[in-house]
């Protein structure tokens, strides 16, 4: 069993640097990163909203902190990093920090359009979750295709 997984593991590395360019790859980090990050909050705002884990409510001076202001500080490092330039090669991390950071900021997207908090209003949280997780899945298996197709043949036969 572990000869098999050993063998799929290099299997999705090798399809992941011959079937997609770098531009592709970040693309691919991107979305993965935007996915997991999103399914992460979601995950642990719903335990703290509903008391359970180890999760609680980050507070500085008695102000709740909200996670919009990670995504904000992500993005506003990638873009640092970005505009610096001179990468020789592209970087995963930039890609992965960038796609982590936009999921902090979606997902209190209803918090800074409206300037008031109704995060956890009945009427749509729900579709919204919903929504936000099929776009996350859609945008990565369509970048993901290349490798899947890849994966796919090679382990049909």
């Amino acid at each position: 069993m572990t000869a098999k997984i050993t063998e799929a593991a290099e299997e999705v590395q090798a399809a992941f640097r011959e079937e997609l360019n770098p531009a592709r790859r970040g693309v691919l980090l991107g979305w993965s990163s935007f996915t997991a990050t999103f399914a992460a909050v979601r995950g642990i705002t719903y335990s703290i909203k509903n008391g359970r884990g180890p999760f609680r409510n980050v507070s500085i001076g008695g102000t709740h902190i909200h996670h919009y202001l990670w995504g904000i500080s992500l993005l506003a490092g990638v873009g640092a990093t970005a505009v610096r330039g001179n990468l020789r090669r592209p970087h995963a991390t930039i890609p992965l920090a960038y796609g982590a950071g936009l999921a902090l900021i979606v997902d209190e997207f209803a918090l800074l359009l409206g300037l008031e908090d109704v995060y956890w209003a009945e009427e749509g949280r729900v579709s919204i979750d919903l929504g936000i997780s099929t776009i996350s899945a859609v945008g990565t298996g369509l970048a993901a295709g290349p490798v899947i197709r890849r994966l796919l043949r090679r382990f049909r036969g």
